[in-house]
């Protein structure tokens, strides 16, 4: 498989990982960006949690061969300190991880469940004005019965920062549509400052879950709180759900595919094989067959049997049917 060449573009990448399954999420992300982007100019950074009050246990990864597999790949473990969301809403590592990142240097974030399957530098990143991923499901809000709107909901949530709800809007959708308002899977998102960025969306999502405006009282943040404050954020930095053309990112260049048996069963034939190729080398192979699922659905040839039991040009419409049929047979694993 023929790698991309990258530009000289300058940006960093982060992801989080910590002990478990993100740990080796973070060296098949990582070695997927290397074989895809070999000449990469930018550095990759691995934000680990520290333990602390906020957690059970410690969440920092301790297993040394993921770490000496990342350091050989070239990625950079920073730490950084669960302050306000820990264990309670481990989500929340995305929002605290951005004051660990150098200051004023863009950035783009990836969830560790993803894979680079193209040219990252092609990508026309414009990081005056962020955006994240559009590839989302209308999860929040739920409106009650005798409660408020989506228009309702939305915009107390902009008054309450000061922020105009009208220019959100995306005005091809009808009203009341949950595609009208501005909405993101937290997925991926970039901008010219972590530092910036981060405070305003700690800020937020603290304002959020501390004292939510009354409208929402019937809502549930957990496990929302980044995506409900991820556009306010967004929208207060100039951005928007147009900032980044289409098929670059949940497209020709990335692939957000959550966990492995969901990858198998509904992503397209590239992202198989850009999987299976970054896996394969020996060094990487021998820690990443020590994590169970990735040695069943990769090393043991389950992947490629979940896969036959779907057809991609005609897939369930809802996930949790793709998940109901794997299960059933025996290939849901994490």
């Amino acid at each position: 498989m023929a790698p991309t060449s990258a530009s000289a573009a300058p940006f960093n990448v982060v992801v989080v990982g910590q002990q478990g399954r993100l740990a080796y999420e973070a060296v098949l992300f990582v070695s997927s960006l290397r074989t895809m982007n070999p000449g990469f100019k930018g550095r990759i950074f691995v934000a680990e949690p520290q333990a602390g009050p906020l957690w059970t246990k410690d969440p920092s990864i301790r297993n040394q061969p993921v770490r000496d597999a990342l350091a050989e790949l070239g990625a950079e473990i920073i730490p950084f300190e669960s302050k306000h969301f820990g264990e309670s809403y481990p989500f929340g590592n995305k929002i605290e991880m951005l004051a660990a990142l150098p200051k004023g240097e863009p950035f783009v974030f990836f969830d560790t469940d993803t894979l680079i399957t193209g040219d990252l530098a092609a990508v026309p990143f414009d990081f005056d004005r962020p955006s994240a991923s559009l590839r989302r499901e209308g999860t929040w809000p739920q409106p009650q019965l005798y409660g408020p709107g989506y228009t309702g909901l939305w915009k107390s949530l902009y008054d309450k920062f000061g922020l105009d709800f009208e220019s959100s809007l995306d005005l091809g959708e009808p009203d009341e549509y949950w595609r009208r308002y501005l909405y993101f899977n937290a997925g991926f998102f970039f901008y010219k400052c972590p530092h910036e960025f981060g405070a305003k969306f700690l800020e937020y999502a603290l304002a959020i879950r501390d004292a939510p405006p009354v409208e929402l009282c019937a809502q549930s943040f957990d496990p929302w709180l980044d995506q409900i404050a991820l556009p306010l954020v967004i929208h207060a930095l100039g951005g928007g759900r147009d900032t980044l053309p289409e098929g670059y990112l949940d497209g020709a260049v990335s692939c957000h595919y959550r966990l492995l048996p969901l990858l198998y069963a509904r992503e397209n034939d590239h992202a198989v094989a850009v999987l299976e190729h970054v896996t394969a080398p020996n060094k990487i192979k021998k820690v990443l067959k020590t994590y169970d699922p990735i040695k069943r659905m990769i090393y043991q040839g389950r992947g490629t049997k979940a896969r036959a039991l779907f057809d991609r040009e005609n897939l369930p419409r809802k996930e949790q049917a793709i998940r109901n049929r794997l299960k059933s047979n025996g290939y849901w694993m994490r």
